[in-house]
């Protein structure tokens, strides 16, 4: 189920936009994090982080439902038409498995990714690291003028 209930946060830089959920916890590496029972946590990856993806082909995880996991642990990976990457832990504690409808439908990863699109769940403690939704867009903000100044990254922001 995911969090109807919540506000959101517009943000556009450039030709990158997107809304942010203001109750969400945002690491450096673009995942969020929403604690939708105490001390239970969904784990997705934000727009920005799909949209450098690009169209999201399939995932799979590495580690098992009632495993130990730790923070900067890799438990899975992902597969864009632009990009492939693994999948880190962001939450201490024990892993609760991944989203089961999202493996059968890795599209709502980038259409609906702060409510059916999460990836995986932890028992556990955030990273200590994780910011708020400000925090977050004080980070976005640096990480696309980065990516501005390399011409061969304009493309993949819709620059020319």
């Amino acid at each position: 189920m995911s969090d109807t209930s919540q506000e959101f946060i517009r943000y556009k830089r450039n030709r990158f936009a997107a809304r942010f959920p203001t109750r969400y916890l945002y690491t450096l590496s673009h995942f969020w994090l929403w604690e939708h029972e105490a001390g239970c946590w969904r784990i997705g990856l934000t727009n920005f982080a799909t949209r450098m993806l690009g169209e999201i082909v399939e995932f799979d995880f590495e580690v098992k439902e009632g495993q130990a996991v730790r923070i900067a642990d890799v438990v899975g990976w992902i597969e864009g038409f632009k990009a492939t990457s693994d999948l880190y832990c962001v939450v201490e504690g024990e892993f609760s498995g991944a989203n089961s409808a999202a493996a059968g439908n890795a599209s709502v990863l980038s259409s609906d990714p702060y409510g059916k699109g999460w990836l995986y769940g932890v028992k556990g403690t955030p990273d200590k690291a994780a910011v708020d939704v400000h925090g977050y867009i004080e980070h976005l903000g640096l990480t696309i003028d980065k990516m501005l100044e390399q011409p061969w990254r304009k493309a993949q922001m819709g620059e020319t």
